[in-house]
């Protein structure tokens, strides 16, 4: 893996934080789940979705490009090229999630303004060719316009992930700490700010959001959460227990799955997590998380396709995960 790009959890952190009381850490299901290597050679994974046709999309920061990847063959190829690159003068930078709305692809593009030595918007960028895209929302200068009221040293922020919402997408701003609502119409507002809890992954179920919360350093069990929300309502928890939580997702039978990148060792803030202690986690009903799958190495997105998971790692692979266990009604 290419050492800068483990700077990307830097500025989603913001120091000094308090811990959150102690609550009970995921267990173990008694049979575990192996997941098997899909794909790799990506330029850094982050970010992906679903495709129409079930195919996954996963962007690649390291390369300003969009992979299109066969779950049945495993075999690559590259949707879209010529985003943004990593930010050339600090190493981090460029296009962070993907998503579609209906057949037409949006990427999600951060760390890549002036505000940091960059030339480029931060935003989402409508992907109109393999070559050429359209910027449709220009999130940095509006978040430069109204900064956050936590603490903060990237004024465009770090855009995480997004989410189709509505007539647009919910935006997570894990450096900012809130999510934002962006139109296709470029127009964008904050939805909901948070305190220092570093919002990562979304899913959604109709008008009710529920989100990843990787929590601050040192990134402790007890931070790692899923929450529910929506534009009005107070903040629910839904489970607690995902160390350094990056994602949410949801499976058959409205089973809820949480993404943890795994233990962190309290070196230098915005290091990722410790190789090979990524869990796949499922939402229980009572609060906590039960492991499904572990060992996996730095992951930082994750789909849902029937009964099987696909977790996209920062080491540019994905793995998929069978027949995940879910809930019954």
């Amino acid at each position: 893996m290419n050492a800068r790009i483990c700077l990307y959890l830097l500025v989603l952190v913001v120091l000094g934080a308090t811990v959150a009381p102690s609550a009970a850490s995921a267990h173990h299901p008694p049979r575990a789940h192996t997941p098997t290597l899909l794909a790799e050679g990506l330029a850094g994974g982050l970010g992906s979705t679903v495709g129409p046709g079930g195919e996954l999309y996963v962007t690649e920061p390291l390369a300003g490009r969009i992979a299109r990847i066969d779950r049945n063959s495993g075999a690559v190829t590259t949707f879209a090229s010529g985003l943004p690159l990593e930010n050339p003068a600090i190493g981090i930078g460029g296009v962070m999630d993907v998503a579609l709305v209906g057949r037409t692809a949006y990427a999600l593009v951060t760390l890549v303004g002036p505000d940091v030595g960059g030339s480029s918007t931060v935003g989402i960028y409508r992907v109109d060719g393999a070559h050429s895209f359209t910027v449709v929302a220009d999130i940095g200068s509006w978040a430069i316009a109204h900064p956050p009221n936590t603490d903060f040293f990237v004024p465009s922020g770090v855009q995480y992930a997004m989410e189709p919402y509505r007539n647009g997408f919910l935006v997570t701003d894990g450096h900012h700490n809130r999510v934002l609502r962006v139109g296709l119409d470029g127009s964008v507002s904050e939805f909901r700010a948070f305190d220092d809890i570093v919002p990562t992954g979304l899913a959604l179920r109709g008008d009710r959001v529920f989100m990843a919360e990787a929590g601050p350093i040192p990134h402790l069990p007890p931070d790692g959460k899923i929450v529910s929300f929506d534009e009005s309502s107070p903040v629910t928890q839904v489970a607690v227990g995902g160390p350094l939580l990056v994602d949410a997702e949801f499976g058959r039978g409205d089973s809820l799955y949480g993404l943890a990148q795994g233990h962190w060792s309290d070196t230098d803030p915005g290091t990722p997590a410790d190789p090979d202690t990524g869990e796949l986690l499922l939402a229980n009903r009572n609060g906590t998380f039960t492991v499904i799958a572990d060992k996996l190495d730095r992951p930082t997105s994750l789909e849902l396709i029937g009964d099987d998971a696909y977790v996209v790692t920062l080491t540019g692979q994905v793995w998929k995960v069978a027949d995940v266990p879910r809930h019954h009604h």
